[in-house]
């Protein structure tokens, strides 16, 4: 199996490229944010490889990262997410947006991949949130980090999930929301009170935005 190719950028084309590796030109299927982060013709280029044996082809999907290799592999674990649709999902969303929206609960983030209908985009979020933990650099854990706020108020609700209805109410997207709520509960810490969670998220919305 090939994991990983180093060689000069040959050329490209809608949906892949060719990477020269001593004299042997090997076809890469990529998506469109890894593509765009190639460099020049004739210049060195390393990407990640997910290889695809079948009994009538040999398919080399590449990828500028190992995360997003991984993230990848495990949406292809999801039925009806196929190669093509994995591609299609890491071209509209990097790794962390997918991460992100997984995390949040947030199947509207897939609207805008083709291929990804709504009963699609609700398995991928129901299917992959427990496994969130496993993937490499997707820089979002699972549930809020063990010295980070309480998930639990005193009421018995979750503070994070309040947090999150609070600023979607006012108009921020529920994945944006769920970023900017697990960091700011990773810096107020442990016993942090929702007032001071949604304050802190505010700035790191705004400090996103600036």
């Amino acid at each position: 199996m090939i994991a990983k190719l180093r060689g000069r950028l040959d050329s490209t084309g809608d949906g892949w490229a060719v990477v020269d590796v001593g004299g042997v030109g090997y076809m890469v299927f990529c998506g469109a944010r890894t593509l765009a982060a190639l460099p020049a013709k004739g210049e060195v280029v390393e990407l990640a490889i997910e290889t695809h044996v079948r009994e009538d082809h040999i398919h080399l999907y590449g990828f500028s990262t190992t995360s997003e290799r991984e993230m990848f592999r495990v949406l292809t674990t999801v039925q009806g997410v196929g190669a093509k649709v994995g591609i299609a999902i890491l071209s509209a969303l990097s790794a962390l947006q997918v991460s992100q929206a997984i995390a949040a609960g947030d199947a509207a983030a897939f609207k805008k991949v083709g291929g990804v209908g709504p009963k699609l985009a609700a398995r991928l979020v129901s299917e992959l949130k427990d496994k969130l933990p496993v993937f490499p650099g997707s820089g979002v854990p699972a549930s809020i980090p063990a010295r980070g706020a309480k998930a639990v108020n005193g009421k018995g609700g979750n503070i994070v999930e309040e947090a999150v209805s609070a600023l979607v109410n006012l108009g921020y997207g529920r994945t944006d929301a769920f970023g900017a709520v697990t960091r700011a509960a990773q810096i107020e810490g442990e016993g942090a009170a929702l007032p001071a969670i949604i304050r802190a998220s505010l700035r790191e919305l705004g400090s996103a935005d600036g």
